[in-house]
């Protein structure tokens, strides 16, 4: 029987929400990860979106994140049920090589399962796009939704990142204009 692998680069990577059998922290090439995707069910609302990672092309960058073995068939189909769920308003899947050294050539593990929110407003009406570091965080400390504030999941993801050893620049900088915004408020 086929392994299930699942690579996670957002709130996966410090909860994955289903049973598996081992995490591999590694990273997958040609993508970054970009606070670009509304997020209307849960760290905003349809009137007021959050903000969440999607994953965006770029030639020559990495992303880091955690990668989750899923042996068991039973295992598996709890598992992939929940993120259709949980990934709802991610309308595209990929299959990733997924690397853990930086200087290999050939991946650690072939063909894990990512979910991807594509920038197709047709077939992804949540999808935000680009905007500048203050406003993409002015909305992020505003927006809160059923599963919490949306600045709760930029601090977990900019947490779990370091816990792994990523310095993602994105998320930092990010996190430090959240932060600066909440302390002016204050």
């Amino acid at each position: 029987m086929a392994v299930t692998w699942v690579f996670g680069y957002g709130s996966l990577i410090s909860k994955a929400g289903f049973h598996f059998d081992e995490r591999v922290i590694g990273f997958i090439k040609d993508y970054r990860r970009v606070f670009y995707q509304g997020s209307t069910d849960h760290r905003g609302t349809p009137d007021f979106p959050g903000r969440t990672v999607t994953l965006e092309p770029a030639q020559g960058e990495i992303c880091w994140g955690a990668a989750y073995k899923i042996s068991k068939k039973e295992d598996q189909e709890v598992a992939l049920t929940y993120l259709e769920v949980r990934e709802k308003q991610y309308d595209r899947k990929e299959y990733v090589d997924v690397f853990t050294e930086l200087t290999a050539t050939t991946p650690a593990i072939s063909g894990a399962l990512v979910y991807i929110a594509s920038p197709d407003k047709k077939v992804n009406v949540n999808y935000l796009g680009p905007a500048s570091v203050e406003d993409i965080a002015r909305q992020i400390v505003k927006a809160e939704g059923p599963t919490g504030p949306n600045r709760e999941y930029l601090f977990l993801l900019e947490n779990a990142l370091l816990q792994i050893g990523s310095k993602d620049k994105h998320v930092i900088d990010l996190a430090n204009e959240v932060r600066r915004i909440i302390s002016e408020e204050q």
